[in-house]
């Protein structure tokens, strides 16, 4: 592109820049919220998305969240993903079908990832379809419900997935540059940075400048990670200076414990319940939560802090997406890179560990005694394997549920966190009586202060104004408050629809 710019003087440059472009920013999702990740940068009528994530939480509203997804897709010209979590890429395949062929840009973790969770998705969809299908039929009922999208939708969107590395950069479109950077949230996350650049005043060429003067710089954290993880690296803070920055508030409003307290309260919830051979039920995302919890259960076994017992994931997808982490070692941290490259060692495999794969050896799990531990999908107990062990051990006292993620509002994960007495799981209603256990330092979002110590490690010399997205009102309320604190004044909590001029 540099061999086609043509120069401009100083005194055009102001007129080139403020009059010639209009760029607004505004939401689908994630506003005001958790989940549903779909965050728009509009350039005079051309349009970029950033994720195009599905809504997660209690089915019913979920469902019709993502039904009522609509978007013109013939002014959209790329859609940039930040990670393969189903709540920032699971309507891309709704996308295609409403018309987008354009390219998808992501990393070549998230692109194996996103195709992971979106093909699993749509197999539970088609399960979920005929498994209704039938109950309604028994009822005398009228069954409409179809999935939004199916493994060939799947098929066509991978196709459109254009793999961008760390620290590269790339045009995706004239006066767009795209460069990626390791957000250290899951394997392949990325922090976005855009820079638009302003056009030559008559001419049908982007006008450039050394030092970032006539460019527009707009930063997404996506979601964010923790300097403390393992397996993968901290958050980057090489990022170019930007102007915007649209940010993250998930833990807006909460501190987690560090490495070491969460080792020590993984060994006492382990060994209290092998004291009362007990189960151990473990919700957990497949992807990222899971190998992260195998880590550590490898770590403190290796080290005889915690009994050897038995200890299942059960869950096809995260037996999956542990095989896609084995074959991106680019991602890895030093220490697992150390134990993968140079000491030919598993960290997510070792004696004790069984990943199971058939409905039959899920229920199986149901007739064995403890103590044991399972760790198992979803992550909030909306679906998956992890409610059928629910309904099974949530009654017995001798037993754990242990809490280790984000649980969205109105879900049965937030209703067994927040202390209820009774749960309806299937269409049953079982008195709690296990005991609940919750350790926040296993989430892979920063809290409050660790997006503060973040934003102060990164240069925001240029930085106009900071854009809040994926957060509750309380925590956006809390994290707006600590921002103005510590030398953030010019923050914006983003409103569903709401456009804002940059």
């Amino acid at each position: 592109m540099c061999n086609s710019m043509h120069p401009a003087s100083p005194q055009t440059r102001s007129f080139i820049w403020r009059h010639t472009m209009g760029i607004k920013l505004f939401s689908l999702g994630a506003a005001e919220e958790v989940t549903g990740s779909k965050h728009i940068f509009e350039i005079d009528g051309r349009q970029f998305l950033v994720d195009c994530g599905a809504f997660q939480g209690h089915r019913k509203i979920s469902d019709e969240k993502n039904r009522n997804f609509d978007i013109d897709t013939s002014n959209l010209e790329a859609v940039i993903l930040t990670h393969g979590h189903y709540d920032h890429c699971g309507l891309l395949p709704v996308l295609n079908k409403k018309g987008f062929t354009g390219n998808i840009y992501a990393t070549p973790a998230t692109r194996d990832i996103a195709n992971l969770v979106m093909m699993d998705s749509a197999r539970i969809q088609a399960h979920d379809a005929e498994f209704l299908a039938k109950q309604a039929s028994k009822k005398g009922e009228k069954f409409t419900w179809k999935p939004l999208f199916d493994e060939e939708d799947c098929i066509k969107t991978a196709n459109q997935i254009v793999c961008l590395s760390y620290n590269r950069k790339m045009y995706i479109a004239p006066d767009v540059q795209l460069e990626l950077f390791d957000a250290g949230h899951i394997l392949g996350s990325s922090l976005v940075s855009v820079s638009v650049r302003g056009w030559h005043h008559g001419l049908n060429v982007p006008y450039m400048h050394s030092t970032g003067e006539n460019e527009t710089r707009i930063l997404f954290t996506g979601d964010l990670g923790r300097k403390e993880k393992p397996i993968i690296r901290p958050p980057a803070t090489n990022v170019p200076a930007p102007d915007y920055i649209v940010m993250e508030s998930t833990y807006g409003n909460r501190k987690h414990e560090d490495r070491e307290f969460a080792l020590k309260e993984l060994e006492r919830i382990v060994r209290d319940a092998c004291a009362k051979k007990g189960k151990i039920i473990i919700p957990s995302f497949a992807i990222e939560r899971a190998q992260e919890l195998v880590f550590y259960l490898h770590l403190l076994t290796d080290q005889k802090k915690i009994p050897v017992i038995p200890i299942y994931v059960d869950s096809p997808m995260a037996s999956n997406a542990t095989s896609v982490f084995r074959v991106h070692p680019e991602c890895y941290d030093e220490s697992v890179n150390e134990a993968f490259l140079k000491h030919h060692k598993n960290p997510f495999g070792f004696g004790s560990l069984t990943y199971t794969n058939s409905v039959e050896e899920s229920k199986s799990l149901n007739q064995k005694e403890g103590p044991m531990i399972i760790i198992s999908a979803d992550g909030m107990c909306e679906a998956g394997r992890v409610l059928y062990h629910l309904a099974n051990e949530i009654g017995n006292e001798r037993n754990t549920i242990l809490i280790v993620g984000y649980m969205s509002e109105n879900t049965l994960g937030r209703k067994i966190r927040d202390g209820a007495k009774e749960v309806n799981i299937l269409g049953d209603v079982y008195k709690v009586k296990a005991k609940i256990e919750q350790i926040n330092a296993f989430s892979a979002h920063a809290d409050y202060q660790e997006m503060t110590d973040w934003l102060k490690s990164i240069d925001t010399s240029r930085l106009k104004n900071i854009f809040m997205v994926h957060g509750e009102k309380d925590a956006q309320k809390f994290f707006t408050e600590h921002l103005h604190k510590n030398g953030f004044p010019n923050v914006t909590v983003v409103k569903y629809g709401e456009e804002y001029e940059l």
